[in-house]
Parts: C-alpha cells; structure tokens; sequence
C-alpha cells in the first residue's frame, strides 16, 4: 500500500551502468591479455632497433642483456661476438637492417617468441627472449600470426 512508484529511468541507468561495467572490464582483461609480452616485445625492439642503427655492438649488448659486455668478453664465449657479428652483422642472413617491424609474440613458460619483418621481406625473422632475463636467442619455433584471430588474442 505504501510501495514505491515504479521509476522506469532510474532502471534504465542502473541497467546501462551494468552493461558499461561489464563492456569496461572485458576490454581491460583484453588489454592486459594483449600486453602480457609487452616487456619481451620490447627488448626485442630495442635489439632490432640497434641492428637498424648499425650499432652492431649495441645490439650485442641487447642480446646478452649485457651493455658492459666489452669489459667481461669471456662471459659470452658461448655466443661470442664474432658468431653475433657473422649472424646479424652487414654480411649476415638479414643483411643490412634498414626497417623492421614487430608482427606477433606467442607466449610459453620460459620465454617469447616474437616475429618480425625485417627489410619488408616475406621470410620472418624469430627470436625467443628469455622471460627471466630478457635475453635473445635464435627461436626454436616459428609462429603463424597472419589473420585476425591471431592478432586479436595474441
């Protein structure tokens, strides 16, 4: 007898704000899907970054996650500078970087593989970077990232 008067307005805002939450928290748990590599596509650019620079020592340092590595050269002896050098130099397989791009990352345990194009070419170049230290190495795998699907949950 003494009940409210049913106000259709306020209805339809607490509706929308529901609908506007939950819209809100899909695209944020998205975003923070879609940058989980964010750190290991990074380290990533700044190694290609330095290649496109011709600061081939730079882009060693990036590699090892090392920038003094000069001072300490006997630590890499298992990738040394000159097997970097012949692999990613002027005369390596990339030849000179003159423009690159960063295409997808897939994501595992240990580490991130990320694809990129170098130099506009059709063939992709893939390192891994190690989650824990953010050091490169060559990929074990290749990774597929050509249709939407893959870009949208990459």
């Amino acid at each position: 007898m003494d009940a409210q008067q049913y106000d259709e307005a306020r209805d339809r805002r607490r509706r929308n704000a529901i609908i506007a939450a939950v819209i809100a928290g899909l695209i944020l748990i998205w975003l923070g899907y879609h940058f989980r590599n964010y750190p290991e596509r990074r380290a990533a650019h700044r190694f290609f970054a330095a290649l496109e620079r011709q600061d081939i020592e730079g882009a060693f340092g990036t590699w090892q996650q090392d920038t003094v590595w000069k001072q300490h050269q006997d630590k890499h002896s298992k990738y040394s500078y000159g097997d970097f050098y012949q692999d990613w130099g002027p005369a390596g397989e990339w030849g000179p970087i003159k423009s690159y791009t960063i295409d997808c990352s897939y994501s595992s345990s240990s580490g991130v593989i990320v694809q990129v194009t170098v130099n506009h070419r059709t063939e992709r170049a893939y390192v891994w970077v190690d989650k824990s230290d953010k050091t490169l190495h060559f990929s074990p795998n290749e990774i597929d990232c050509g249709n939407w699907w893959g870009w949208l949950t990459e």
